[in-house]
């Protein structure tokens, strides 16, 4: 049987997430975990794409959000209709929504008892994206993850009923880890899309200048720079394990994925010697449970 073009443009988006650095919804969680957290990954990997320019071809997506196939190219207009269409998950009457992504979150949202900030924050990270190409500071990027990243961790805890302040504030710190593991990967690609994720004081303080990001292979001074980086987001990784040693069962598997995920990939970061610049340096798996294992056993060390 032949999938409908609206199951097509769904399943095409939520296959992206075997290729995240972390596992999205591993096969060991409640069924009906799996199917939240899918749902909402569902929501954020749509919000990038648009943002991005990575929707699939024929403008499916913007015939969904109410608009012209054409109007798929404008980031701004699809960004808005999508809100627009975030809107009627969160009413109590009303429309369904119109994109099937967002129909798959409705119930979650329902269930779940999620509130809308989130899911605003990161369309409106994406919104910055199409105006801010730089970042002058860390303090600028950092307001930046607070939109782009944090909220999905915050949702994560949401959807397993385990919020508190100080996890609220772990998980932040670990999210923030984790796109600044994931701007590192993609320096040539973000440059690419006229964008850059490194702080202009940073590049500054390693003499770096833009024209030394778009050369095959990393000179020293770009290495440097990345492995200073690569600090950064390792010592707010080190949130990670008092928030994993904080909550039990599957979760803390879950947890750990994550915060794995991120050591991972920068292991894998250092064994390119921190150039970065001929392609995102990608975690292998023993590399990912290696580092499960150790943050695990740091999470014991912790309660």
């Amino acid at each position: 049987m032949t999938p409908t073009p609206t199951a097509r443009t769904g399943d095409a988006t939520l296959g992206k997430a075997a290729d995240e650095n972390f596992p999205v919804a591993p096969f060991f969680l409640p069924h009906a975990w799996r199917g939240d957290l899918m749902a909402v990954y569902g929501f954020a990997r749509l919000v990038d794409d648009i943002g991005d320019g990575d929707l699939a071809p024929g403008g499916a997506d913007a015939r969904h959000l109410g608009l012209e196939p054409e109007q798929s190219e404008d980031r701004l207009a699809m960004l808005d209709a999508l809100e627009t269409d975030l809107r009627r998950v969160f009413a109590a009457t009303g429309e369904e929504p119109s994109h099937p992504l967002l129909r798959k979150l409705r119930p979650t949202v329902r269930r779940r008892a999620l509130t809308p900030e989130p899911f605003l924050g990161l369309i409106e990270a994406n919104r910055q994206d199409q105006k801010v190409r730089r970042y002058g500071t860390y303090a600028e990027l950092a307001a930046y993850c607070e939109l782009s990243a944090n909220p999905v961790g915050r949702l994560v805890l949401a959807l397993t009923g385990t919020t508190s302040p100080e996890r609220v504030r772990r998980s932040d710190a670990v999210c923030t880890a984790l796109q600044i593991v994931e701007h590192l990967q993609d320096v040539a690609e973000d440059l690419e899309r006229d964008r850059i994720y490194l702080p202009a004081e940073d590049m500054e303080r390693f003499r770096v200048t833009e024209a030394d990001l778009a050369v095959p292979s990393a000179g020293a001074s770009v290495r440097a720079l990345i492995a200073y980086e690569a600090q950064r987001a390792s010592d707010l990784l080190d949130e990670g394990p008092p928030l994993v040693g904080s909550v039990d069962g599957r979760l803390k598997l879950l947890l750990a994925g994550f915060v794995g995920g991120g050591r991972s990939a920068l292991t894998a970061i250092s064994a390119a010697g921190f150039d970065v610049l001929p392609g995102p340096p990608k975690a292998t798996k023993p590399s990912l449970l290696r580092e499960v294992g150790t943050v695990l056993r740091r999470a014991r060390g912790e309660r």
